[in-house]
């Protein structure tokens, strides 16, 4: 394993435009290895990758619930008088998509007739949403989506492979374990339902529920009671529902039944009991210690109809979850085709902030760069660029020095950047040699054939630090 330079510096360049982060390169390594790791998880896992457009009509990012507040708008600075009809007409408003979840509804109706179904997509892109910056939380972001996709119907399995693929895919990434704690709407439902809760009740009560973590048990209460309008009985049935968090699920059965606390348990918790138990058996099986039942979980989102997800970082559990999602039985429609699906997202740039500020990840280099060829002289700089040439013909990252300063100044400039080796173009016809500056070893070398004895040192490393 190359050694970890600490002392190259992942933070993020400073800007006085906030929300718009902007990592340093040693940043920027640790964005692209974690894109090219969870890329190639789910392509493992039979995924396709697609990329929408970045903006929609207005009427479309808002008609699921979302402000417009939280839509950046499209426009010229010298529109002419056509598009400023745009300024009051929100049918011709165009808008930045503020997540991957609606253009990817519209995509699917669009391309209905040539897609095959269910249909298997990740899609990694950056989203704008205008919020008040602070930590985790940004105006222009990497969110990284997978989803499955029916045509009128779509398997319950796919509800437990969801998040364990992205288990996987967060796994293979050098961060502190992430735990996905998992519940379901109809058990949500179902169970408010069994104690007097109204269904028209119900979308209020999840968003007050889904606010335990940050205002705390008290607060949920005298909400439910005071602005919902439940009885203090029924709020507090459903604290008790709120504190079930087991991966077993006999135990949350048996939870669950307590905190009825005696009313008849309805069809659909019944239900939604079943799917659950489903998940969490399937889970427990395939990857032992993914998954946890919590049924605080609500996700406000109200086209959620199923299984939810949220996950948390071992350690970061004050950034809040770094993905959700669930599924949603009637997202995307035609008219004539309902196309249900399952899917969970991660904030990467989100993930990333915490990542890149506690530097929980140590960078082996901040450039890709292997190998820097030293130039003996001006007049020899095409020996140089030809042995440069010829390693990179073989995908070995190669850089000439820039002046043909002294040996010791060329290798110190290889040594700022983290460049493991320095070669040397032999003269009057002797061999060529290569150093590890790190080592201090320097042995003779061919450029058709030389290759570093660790292959690690091939392109940057990253590893959890101080394991």
């Amino acid at each position: 394993m190359p050694a970890m330079a600490s002392s190259v510096s992942a933070r993020p360049a400073q800007s006085t435009l906030s929300g718009f982060p902007e990592w340093l390169p040693a940043g920027r390594v640790i964005e692209q290895h974690f894109i090219d790791t969870l890329r190639h998880t789910f392509e493992l896992h039979g995924y396709s990758g697609i990329e929408t457009r970045a903006v929609e009509p207005l009427t479309q990012l808002t008609k699921k619930g979302e402000t417009s507040k939280e839509v950046y708008l499209l426009s010229r600075l010298q529109a002419d008088p056509s598009e400023r009809e745009q300024e009051v007409d929100p049918a011709k408003q165009l808008g930045l998509h503020f997540d991957l979840t609606v253009p990817f509804a519209r995509y699917v109706v669009d391309n209905a007739g040539v897609l095959h179904f269910p249909f298997k997509r990740y899609q990694i892109q950056k989203v704008w949403r205008g919020e008040r910056p602070q930590e985790g939380r940004f105006r222009e972001f990497y969110q990284v989506d997978i989803d499955v996709v029916g045509d009128g119907a779509l398997p319950l399995h796919y509800d437990v492979e969801a998040p364990l693929i992205m288990h996987e895919a967060l796994s293979a990434l050098p961060i502190p374990a992430v735990t996905i704690h998992v519940s379901n709407r109809k058990v949500a439902q179902g169970f408010y339902q069994s104690i007097g809760i109204g269904d028209d009740q119900l979308i209020e009560v999840l968003r007050v529920v889904d606010k335990l973590d940050k205002i705390g048990p008290e607060a949920v209460a005298a909400e439910l009671v005071e602005a919902v309008g439940t009885t203090q009985a029924q709020a507090q049935a459903a604290l008790r529902l709120a504190t079930i968090c087991s991966p077993d699920p006999q135990a949350v059965r048996e939870a669950v039944a307590q905190a009825l606390d005696g009313a008849e348990p309805t069809e659909l918790l019944a239900t939604g009991l079943d799917e659950l138990s489903g998940l969490l058996t399937t889970a427990a099986r395939r990857r032992p210690g993914a998954i946890v039942a919590d049924l605080k979980i609500a996700r406000g989102l109200d086209y959620y109809t199923g299984t939810v997800y949220e996950s948390f970082m071992a350690g970061a559990e004050d950034l809040g979850s770094v993905c959700s999602g669930g599924r949603y039985d009637s997202l995307a429609s035609n008219g004539k085709r309902t196309f249900p699906g399952v899917g969970i997202s991660i904030g990467l740039s989100r993930l990333l902030s915490r990542v890149i500020a506690d530097e929980l990840v140590e960078v082996s280099r901040a450039v890709p760069t292997a190998v820097l060829v030293a130039v003996t002289d001006e007049e020899h700089r095409a020996a140089s660029d030809a042995v440069a040439d010829a390693l990179r013909r073989r995908g070995i990252a190669t850089d000439v020095a820039p002046t043909a300063a002294k040996f010791g100044k060329q290798i110190k400039f290889a040594d700022k950047r983290g460049i493991p080796f320095v070669w040397f173009p032999g003269a009057q016809g002797e061999e060529d040699s290569v150093k590890d500056i790190r080592s201090g070893e320097q042995t003779p070398a061919d450029a058709q054939t030389w290759v570093p004895s660790d292959p690690q040192d091939l392109r940057p490393q990253l590893r959890v630090r101080g394991a």
